[in-house]
């Protein structure tokens, strides 16, 4: 399954062309009118996204569907997600303490595919508080094993194999094979 990934895009046109995809991924702080322009210019059938700490609070438009705390089927695959960050400062959507995180994602079901804003404790960190990754991922990859977790928000291209997942950090665009 070939997949195209979007995460941390600020500009709003599309500038990576077009192609085919099975599906269109977003990991958050893109505009969904962007998200909806790349699907279309890379004839994508399905639409599976998650918000950042950037995006606003109103639902995704349709046909984006939002994975968030969710499972969605899709071919022989199982999505899910995780919208959000580290929370850095007193207000904001999608800002999350450690701790509800791990709440979160103490009974989330196993996917093949999982979608998050940030990356897991210690996977892809910078040196701030703003980009510190999940804990919750971490004990989440540990139980579940996704084949695949997509991240953005660390503003970085990195792939690192965690245990038996594969662990990609996206910034701006990427194509995905599954």
């Amino acid at each position: 399954m070939n997949l195209l990934v979007l995460a941390d895009i600020d500009d709003p046109r599309w500038r990576g062309g077009r192609g085919r995809a099975d599906a269109l991924l977003a990991l958050g702080d893109t505009a969904d009118s962007l998200i909806l322009e790349v699907a279309a210019a890379w004839q994508c059938p399905a639409i599976f996204a998650v918000k950042g700490n950037h995006d606003s609070d109103a639902s995704f438009p349709a046909p984006i569907i939002d994975l968030h705390l969710r499972t969605v089927g899709f071919g022989n695959f199982r999505f899910g997600g995780l919208n959000g960050c580290l929370q850095y400062k007193p207000r904001g959507a999608f800002l999350y303490y450690q701790e509800e995180v791990e709440t979160f994602l103490e009974d989330f079901p196993a996917v093949d595919v999982f979608l998050s804003h940030n990356s897991p404790r210690g996977v892809h960190d910078r040196e701030d508080d703003v980009h510190t990754g999940f804990t919750g991922l971490n004990s989440y990859v540990e139980r579940a094993a996704p084949r695949l977790l997509l991240h953005g928000h660390q503003h970085l291209e990195r792939e690192t194999q965690v245990g038996r997942t594969r662990v990609v950090g996206v910034y701006g665009w990427k194509v995905v094979e599954l």
